[in-house]
């Protein structure tokens, strides 16, 4: 279906007229125009164009969305004031049932459900009205984009806008949440459920019965090592086998392979992309390349109307894919292998009725393999304990797996996968195929998933994280959706949020995040102190940070240094939002006030001779205990790969040691010349003497820096190369002689 009908088709009638005119941008283009047309696009086309695109129905369309944004946010706060008047409570405690309006509460709760679908229709509004934008600039630049491409500046205009990002959405969606959970609380009384409110921005799972909340990221390259490194300080790492996920054998990260269905139509991508009903996406996973005979998982994965998702999933051999894609295999061997096993009959009715469904699945919405995406997994979690389960995808690369030209397919219609990448065991960047039919994603996708419990609460060094700078917010982002929206672009009506974040820069200042994060956390934990009073419960607690707690900028250790020097101390003033907050804030700013008070004495050259209370406690310290599964490395990670240094850092040190032996013999010369002139003179005898002691320190000091800078750059030591003992000793001795000489002289023993 083309846009220009997907469009008429998908206008909200309210809103009529305020849509992007896609029929108008598409007539000054002059698309419908025959290939040989002779008529010139010209440099006033081109500007009556632009102006229309970007002077008027961009700004038409943001004008549009952000008074509507603005509307919602006022009905919200309406909304909430009435909600406070309902819910009074006397004693700090909530009304008798009996003196609340029921009424009034079920009008309130039609008017949250009022709000919530026009905020649903907002969405689908800007979502449809962004596709509309990428689509109409990329008909200019292929039809008349000789001269200019606008494409970019159009990608740039959308990505500074905030109709075109779920995360402007995000507060209206968490006040909604929560008085949608106090009207429950009220109507049902004792009865309600007691649950956490849900975050908006994190998506429920069900994994083997148990309900986790699944949260996802973007991590930029330049992040990704300390964000990985933060997370290994409290999750030991899964090391996963080639040949199976549930091996830990392999001395590397497995590579993983996801191949999706979907049909020529696109079905399940639209479910997803619009949410509406019951979305369900199909894939193939496998670790390792197919020629090594992985284990191979067929998935279903649905997500139903509540935001829930769940899976179903079986194990499939190779060669029976086909076969039962095509509905000719039912999976009677695997039935009768598990009643051989003397599985019980529970387990295999189970299995049987999985693998009709999904064949059903399969049949019903003619699907086949659509695309792929190749990505390596790193994963984190404490072995026996799944409270906390992190995995880091790197290297994604998404590639064509569809038969849609039927002339030029990019696999074998009559094949599963592509015999071209799988024969040759093809691995990222995947440089030996059409670089049409692959896209790189230029970011790791860091995915938490936290088992949930009644009180909604992550632990500190969790939330830590997921605040700062280092990782950047996509709860919707989905594998399988972005493959499609890349790579078929020309197929689909309609293209996630996230596209435009992939032409913007996604990294972020410490001090700017942690304020952001900061005020949004403040306001939320408003919101749900407000709510708890309306209950008479506690729905949450917050404690503001003192600075970023993941990593501090130099700006955030200057801001935070100078507002504690100003202020005056209060008890109960070291407030901290858990483990690493704690140690960030109390003692690293305790050390940094001293080390400003001590700068230029001695423990400044020899930090080991300090005397701070700060330099006591630090020392006194024993290192943490490690987790449960953990063992302490003998061998650090940047050792591990192997040894390339430049030869002029070893010419350095050799330089160095030069150095050191020509003060050696200057010293030596100046020695023994005064040793053999001395004569009968005692004073001058002894100081050649001293003279020669101090050359032959020198020597056997250059001698053991030579060696000891030698090992250090062996170990890729980041400790400093300067050493200060050896100068000062023999500076010291040397100005000790020279007084001794000038001593002499003065009184006639030279």
């Amino acid at each position: 279906m083309r846009f220009g009908k997907t469009l008429r088709q998908s206008v909200y009638a309210p809103w009529k007229g305020k849509y992007i005119d896609y029929a108008k941008l598409k007539g000054i283009l002059r698309e419908d125009a025959p290939e040989d047309d002779d008529e010139p696009w010209t440099e006033e086309d081109e500007n009556r164009f632009c102006d229309a695109v970007f002077n008027t129905e961009l700004e038409k369309v943001a004008q549009f969305q952000r008074e509507k944004v603005e509307e919602l946010k006022n009905r919200v706060e309406t909304t909430f004031d009435r909600l406070k008047e309902l819910s009074a409570t006397e004693d700090g405690k909530p009304k008798p049932k009996s003196d609340v309006e029921t009424q009034q509460l079920k009008d309130l709760e039609t008017e949250l459900d009022s709000i919530t679908n026009e905020v649903k229709e907002l969405q689908k509004y800007s979502n449809l009205n962004y596709t509309g934008f990428l689509k109409i600039v990329k008909k200019h630049d292929r039809k008349r984009g000789h001269r200019y491409k606008i494409r970019p500046m159009m990608q740039v205009s959308l990505s500074k806008r905030p109709f075109n990002s779920e995360q402007a959405y995000s507060p209206l969606l968490n006040k909604l949440s929560l008085m949608y959970f106090a009207v429950r609380q009220l109507l049902e009384g004792e009865g309600a459920a007691e649950t956490y409110p849900a975050d908006p921005d994190s998506q429920a799972e069900t994994h083997n019965g148990e309900r986790y909340t699944a949260h996802k990221f973007w991590v930029h390259p330049d992040n990704l090592l300390e964000v990985k490194t933060y997370i290994m300080r409290r999750l030991p790492a899964l090391v996963y086998s080639e040949q199976s996920a549930k091996e830990g054998d392999a001395n590397e990260d497995p590579t993983v392979t996801s191949l999706y269905f979907d049909s020529a139509k696109f079905p399940l991508y639209y479910k997803k992309v619009e949410r509406e009903g019951e979305a369900s996406s199909l894939r193939l996973r496998w670790y390792g390349q197919l020629s090594q005979k992985p284990e191979i998982v067929l998935e279903q994965k649905i997500i139903h109307n509540n935001g829930s998702s769940e899976e179903r999933k079986f194990g499939i051999k190779e060669k029976y894919i086909n076969p039962f894609l095509h509905d000719e295999y039912k999976m009677e061997k695997s039935v009768q292998k598990m009643e051989r096993k003397g599985q019980s009959a529970e387990e295999v009715e189970k299995f049987q009725s999985t693998a009709e469904t999904i064949q059903d699945f399969v049949r019903d919405n003619k699907l086949e393999p659509l695309v792929r995406a190749n990505y390596v997994r790193t994963a984190f979690q404490k072995p026996g304990d799944d409270r906390v389960r992190i995995s880091i995808d790197t290297d994604i690369a998404f590639i064509r797996e569809d038969t849609l030209d039927r002339s030029r397919p990019c696999r074998d219609p009559n094949d599963w996968h592509r015999a071209d990448i799988d024969d040759g065991n093809m691995t990222y960047p995947f440089k030996n195929i059409n670089q049409s039919e692959v896209s790189r994603f230029p970011y790791a996708v860091l995915e938490i998933k936290l088992k949930e419990d009644s009180t909604g609460k992550r632990p500190a060094w969790i939330q830590d994280l997921m605040g700062s700078h280092l990782v950047h917010p996509c709860p919707r982002f989905s594998k399988f959706v972005h493959g499609v929206a890349s790579l078929f672009e020309d197929y689909v009506n309609r293209l996630p949020f996230w596209l435009s974040d992939l032409d913007t820069d996604i990294r972020k200042d410490p001090q700017v995040a942690f304020e952001e994060e900061e005020e949004r956390r403040a306001r939320r934990a408003g919101d749900e102190q407000v709510v708890g009073s309306f209950l008479g419960t506690k729905l949450g607690s917050y404690k503001p940070s003192k600075s970023s707690p993941v990593s501090k900028s130099y700006l955030a250790e200057r801001v935070v240094a100078e507002g504690t020097a100003a202020a005056t101390p209060l008890s109960g003033a070291h407030l901290h939002t858990g483990e690493y907050a704690g140690e960030g804030n109390g003692e690293e700013n305790g050390e940094t006030s001293e080390q400003r008070k001590d700068y230029g004495t001695l423990s400044t050259i020899f930090p080991g001779f300090s005397l701070s209370k700060y330099a006591k406690a630090k020392r006194a310290r024993e290192a943490p205990p490690l987790p449960e599964g953990v063992v302490e490395p003998t061998e650090w990670i940047k050792n591990s790969g192997p040894l390339q240094i430049e030869p002029k850092v070893w010419l350095a040190n050799e330089r160095t040691f030069l150095k050191w032996q020509h003060i050696t013999i200057l010293l030596g010369g100046l020695a023994i010349s005064l040793y053999s002139a001395a004569g009968q003179g005692t004073v001058a005898e002894w100081m050649g003497i001293g003279y020669i002691s101090i050359a032959v320190f020198a020597g056997c000091w250059g001698y053991y820096t030579l060696h000891w800078r030698r090992e250090m750059i062996m170990q890729r030591s980041g400790k400093d190369f300067d050493s200060m003992v050896g100068p000062l000793i023999i500076g010291a001795a040397l100005i000790i002689g020279r007084l001794f000489s000038i001593q002499g002289l003065e009184n006639g023993f030279m």
